[in-house]
């Protein structure tokens, strides 16, 4: 909702969620742009919406609320038509014993809003306020379920004489056809199912749909073969590539909104011995920027990386194979870096995440806009910060190292197995030693495994066998490695990482482990499962690590002083969370295995 300036600065007083200064500071800012103070609130981060919000409620006396549309009965929701609760963002969601519906509302002082509402629903009511995400996400359940949806527009499409050899016309691919309605429920459906890809695969006998959910990837869907000209057709024409191009691999990329979010999609087309394969990426541009501890990281590991990234010069690189969150571990990095007094500049492939205030440059090697000349030009610009997407040669590796050393602070990505081995591979580029040594800050390696869900995880006792070989797996042979895992889960448990969940160690070893529960499936997980956590390991540049790359010495020669001065391995960093029922050893294992 909209809230006045004035009432703003009340609110927040009141709520203390920022000082006199930093009000003063913002209202300045409101000001001097002419906008409302509310949007540089929230894109100043001292505020986001929901904080916001609930404070306004506080202040306002009207209760807040935030709603499960998974719980809300159809027949509550259909008091209001759809057209009424999408135009003032209205939902009903309960009707209690005494008869009364309880109404959210984004805006609940809109009078003329409530009045109408009442008209349809009863005077009966009780009003909550709840944030326009929120409210979004409940209107979308006016729409059923997607999937059975899906299967309905599919069935009337077996019949239909479309081929993909044969031409196909306008009529086949227009906004009101069913080929761009069986597009449009596919990616919504990708979107509530939280997949991250979408891909669309020729076989002999069908049109294979497969999602990417939680970095797993599952058939989800068949479509008849018939339809497969159609669809890419209608694909392409939203990405803007070359409908009668089929013999070379097209990129593009386009946008849509589901639930009043937006959402882009990176397209990617390939020519395959049964036709066109193609892939999207949905990347959520309306994604807010989560913290280091939210991502994963904690203990020894956040100090390090927090204190390094904080520096004013040198480097600090992200490694892991693709997929496994380095450019979320950048984004979030950047924001908390991105101040009024910092100049952030970057240069990507692609831009995955807008970050309000930061100077974000597309790679386009067509137009001779490449790493190393796109960071060429960012060192005119005047930067404090510089972030590269990543680093693929030695060309653009020794721009990045003569950035950090002359004052400016460096991130980038480089594609390796661990922390450790970024630096023979530095070296391997021809990056002199010494250049090396003296200026990288830190080196993040890290993966991604699937969440437990809280709500359905299951605690048991392994058995002996189990115990041995997560003694042997993760390479714990002494009593005294025992030691040092139960010290580092106390700790864990003291910083909150797994909430109250029980120690699942003493000193003489594991006593429990975690399970996901398999046949636990629902809209908000899956097997089990639900998002992902980063398991990671912060090498620091000391001068012992420093000496041994001035020497040229191994992967394994540099871990091993890593391990000695405290660095915690990936694998340890997972087997922690898996003892706190974060995620469990399988997954690990699945992810960090060389």
């Amino acid at each position: 909702m909209r809230i006045s300036d004035s009432i703003l600065e009340t609110v927040l007083g009141r709520a203390n969620l920022v000082t006199p200064e930093q009000l003063a500071s913002l209202k300045e800012q409101a000001s001097r742009l002419k906008r409302p103070l509310q949007e540089i609130v929230i894109e100043q981060r001292a505020a986001d919406e929901k904080t916001l919000v609930q404070a306004f409620a506080t202040y306002a006396e009207i209760p807040y609320i935030e709603l499960d549309p998974d719980k809300i009965p159809p027949d509550v929701l259909q008091l209001i038509p759809e057209r009424v609760a999408r135009q003032y963002n209205a939902v009903v969601f309960m009707i209690d014993e005494n008869g009364v519906r309880h109404l959210a509302m984004e805006d609940p002082d809109d009078v003329q809003a409530v009045n109408f509402i009442q008209k349809e629903i009863g005077t009966n009511s009780r009003i909550y306020i709840a944030t326009r995400e929120n409210i979004l996400a409940a209107l979308d359940a006016y729409r059923g379920d997607v999937n059975k949806e899906l299967n309905e527009v599919i069935d009337v499409q077996r019949d239909e004489e479309l081929s993909d050899t044969q031409t196909v016309n306008e009529q086949d691919i227009a906004e009101d056809s069913p080929i761009a309605q069986t597009v449009n429920l596919l990616l919504e459906y990708a979107i509530r199912s939280h997949a991250s890809d979408v891909h669309i695969e020729p076989r002999e006998e069908f049109v294979q749909i497969r999602y990417r959910v939680d970095g797993i990837l599952k058939e989800v869907n068949r479509l008849p073969r018939n339809v497969l000209g159609a669809l890419i057709s209608r694909i392409k024409i939203l990405a803007n590539l070359k409908i009668d191009e089929r013999r070379v691999p097209q990129d593009g990329r386009f946008k849509i909104k589901v639930a009043g979010r937006q959402y882009a999609l990176r397209v990617s087309s390939l020519p395959v011995a049964d036709g066109e394969k193609i892939v999207m990426r949905i990347l959520d541009e309306s994604n807010q920027a989560v913290t280091l501890q939210e991502l994963g990281f904690w203990g020894r590991g956040l100090v390090d990386l927090q204190r390094e990234m904080s520096e004013p010069n040198g480097m600090v690189l992200m490694t892991g194979p693709t997929g496994s969150g380095k450019s979320t571990s950048l984004f979030s990095i950047l924001t908390i870096l991105n101040k009024p007094n910092v100049n952030i500049s970057t240069i990507e492939d692609p831009v995955e995440y807008k970050i309000p205030g930061v100077n974000q440059t597309q790679l386009n090697v067509k137009a001779g806009m490449t790493f190393a000349s796109g960071l060429r030009a960012l060192l005119r610009q005047d930067p404090n910060v510089i972030m590269i997407g990543e680093i693929r040669d030695s060309e653009t590796a020794n721009l990045g190292i003569q950035a950090a050393l002359t004052g400016h602070m460096v991130f980038s990505t480089l594609h390796t197995n661990n922390a450790a081995t970024s630096l023979p591979r530095l070296l391997d580029m021809s990056i002199e030693p010494f250049l090396i040594a003296s200026t990288m800050r830190a080196i993040v390696g890290q993966r991604l495994v699937r969440r437990l869900h809280a709500a359905s995880r299951q605690r048991y006792q392994p058995t002996e066998e189990e115990k041995a070989a997560i003694i042997k797996l993760f390479n714990l042979k002494t009593g005294e490695n025992f030691k040092i895992i139960h010290e580092l889960e106390k700790q864990a448990a003291a910083q909150g990482l797994g909430g109250d969940t029980p120690l699942s160690t003493d000193e003489n070893g594991i006593i429990s482990l975690w399970r996901a529960d398999k046949d636990y499936n629902d809209d908000d997980a899956q097997e089990g499962y639900k998002g992902r956590i980063g398991i990671y390991e912060v090498l620091t540049n000391s001068l012992a690590i420093q000496k041994l790359i001035m020497s040229h010495a191994t992967t394994d020669q540099i871990q091993r002083q890593a391990i000695e001065e405290g660095m915690m391995t990936m694998q340890i960093d997972g087997l922690i969370k898996a003892l706190r029922g974060e995620t469990t050893i399988e997954e690990v294992l699945r992810v960090s295995r060389d």
